[in-house]
């Protein structure tokens, strides 16, 4: 599902990116680097045309950039899992994020939006998000939107090919 919706007066189009959308995506991986305060790990580990242009095909990936002009002002990058116990998938928001000056626009509530309907299209039963302590803006928008469970995380670190 390439395309865009248009979603307010503002101009803010909501796009899912597709394997011809490489350009976009950099310019969602530097949005992303520097709202993460992560710039320089974005630029040195960025992936070539070859790995974005096969990931963005792959049905289960999702990438939705909002776009005001020309300009990638926030965006969302997911990921369907199918489940084995039952018929259904669920939606993992991985990575979410909004220019500093673009912020309290609505921006971020709007690329959820768009992700919610992309999962209620592909039947997928919820999206799951995980905020990090402290990040208080992004609690407070999750709590609006669903409701909060509180995990333990851990991160299981693989060898490395060689």
């Amino acid at each position: 599902m390439s395309g865009s919706i248009r979603l307010s007066v503002e101009q803010i189009i909501i796009r899912r990116l597709g394997p011809g959308d490489i350009a976009l995506m950099r310019l969602l991986n530097a949005m992303f680097g520097a709202a993460f305060n992560e710039a320089q790990a974005y630029r040195d580990q960025a992936p070539g045309d070859n790995h974005l242009r096969a990931a963005l095909a792959k049905p289960h990936v999702i990438a939705l950039a909002a776009c005001e002009s020309e300009a990638v002002v926030g965006g969302l990058v997911a990921y369907e899992l199918n489940k084995l116990e039952k018929m259904s998938s669920e939606i993992y928001l991985y990575d979410l994020a909004v220019q500093a000056a673009q912020r309290r626009r609505g921006i971020a509530t709007r690329l959820i939006a768009g992700l919610s309907d992309i999962a209620r299209q592909r039947g997928a039963s919820t999206i799951f998000v995980q905020a990090d302590y402290g990040d208080e803006a992004a609690i407070a928008l999750y709590q609006k939107l669903g409701a909060r469970e509180d995990v333990i995380h851990f991160d299981i670190t693989t060898p490395r090919r060689g």
